[in-house]
């Protein structure tokens, strides 16, 4: 038998093979389907960067029309889906909202045989092109307005901005939006892919799966960084406190949100790419402030990692909060627009994994108690504290 490592949150560990993405950290690249990401948010919709995910090649001039016509007849939501989103709890989260929706749609839909490469998610594309609509929906119902129907003659990304603000938005706000859905599509096996693998691998719903990757994107270690740099942001309050707020901060060992990125050792690509969005925005409106905000920061908190040895730098999250927020996008709809887009990549990693199919079943290290005598109840001893899970 071979020897088996035990590797703490499989760190490090092969799970699988997979021709989706590839990521070069060391020297801060990234690439779908073997196309750079500065190639694709140069030159590409998210509408063709999903045609490339799900169906490994660039589209043609023609296959690429067919398939943005599909995507964009999938946008609009049935009324039992609006009311489900009207009537959602208001303590509930717009991720949670998200989560419901997709299961719900999962019982929606007429499904093929489950361990078919060929489902119809492939065709539908419910769960990419529905989820932005689901989240325009959701901000219009709280804020006491009407559901905005989508347009077939808008791109993805200036699309779900004309639904949440019920105007069309400029042309540079949509390709920067669609843009931004681009940079998330796809990142490798993060927590949330994943996730997605793991129960595609039962042969569950793509619906399903979904839905779990989901879940593993609302926990705190996974998403919401760019909320938490925004967060972040209010809580220095000026470009003055910049320099005494991290000094406090690096003496209490606190992590610096957007800085960092657990795969990338260089500026990481999408951040190249945020950044210079964010300040053609900026300076398009004439809103300058939160970028140099911004560029100070990332100034001064480099310098002093620089000075310990360790050069640190922005991920895309330092500066896709502040893009949202340029483009009038409540904050917490930020962590749900990264589901919205990486949906995409979700998809693509369920079908891969459906076509050469084997179940995950990692092996677990046993550090429980050795085998010991049952004890009658009456015979038992109180113990000193209750158990915690």
């Amino acid at each position: 038998m071979a020897e088996t490592t035990y590797a703490k949150g499989l760190e490090g560990v092969i799970a699988a093979e997979s021709e989706i993405c590839q990521i070069d950290g060391a020297n801060g690249k990234l690439y779908y389907r073997g196309y750079s990401i500065e190639d694709l948010a140069a030159h590409s919709s998210f509408e063709e960067a999903t045609y490339l995910l799900l169906n490994k090649h660039l589209p043609s001039e023609q296959e690429l029309k067919e398939f943005s016509a599909r995507m964009r007849e999938s946008r609009g939501l049935a009324q039992p889906v609006l009311d489900m989103i009207a009537g959602f709890p208001s303590g509930g989260s717009p991720m949670e909202l998200l989560q419901s929706v997709i299961a719900y749609l999962s019982g929606t839909v007429e499904h093929q045989i489950q361990h078919s490469d060929t489902c119809n998610c492939r065709r539908t594309l419910h769960q990419v092109a529905q989820m932005t609509s689901v989240l325009a929906a959701y901000h219009r119902f709280r804020e006491g307005q009407d559901y905005v129907a989508p347009r077939a003659d808008l791109s993805q990304g200036a699309n779900f901005l004309y639904m949440l603000h019920g105007k069309e938005p400029t042309p540079q706000e949509g390709r920067i939006f669609d843009t931004c859905l681009v940079l998330h599509a796809e990142h490798g096996f993060n927590a949330s892919t994943f996730t997605a693998r793991v129960v595609a691998s039962t042969y569950s719903t793509c619906y399903c799966s979904i839905s779990a990757a989901i879940g593993a994107l609302a926990g705190f270690l996974h998403g919401g960084a760019n909320e938490r740099v925004m967060d972040m942001v209010d809580e220095i309050g000026s470009k003055e406190n910049i320099e005494p707020w991290l000094d406090k901060a690096l003496a209490a060992k606190r992590k610096v949100m957007g800085m960092g990125h657990r795969v990338y050792k260089a500026k990481d690509p999408r951040a190249i790419v945020m950044e210079n969005m964010m300040l053609d925005l900026a300076r398009q409106r004439g809103e300058t402030y939160l970028c140099e905000f911004l560029e100070q920061f990332e100034k001064a908190f480099r310098a002093r990692m620089e000075e310990k040895g360790k050069p640190i730098y922005p991920n895309v999250d330092f500066f896709s909060g502040a893009v949202y927020t340029l483009l009038g996008i409540p904050r917490d709809l930020f962590t749900p627009i990264f589901a919205a887009a990486r949906s995409s990549g979700w998809l693509a990693h369920i079908l891969e994994q459906r076509k050469d199919n084997r179940l995950f079943r990692p092996k677990c290290l046993y550090a429980g108690p050795e085998p010991r005598q049952y004890v009658p109840l009456k015979a038992r001893r109180a113990t000193t504290g209750a158990a915690t899970a």
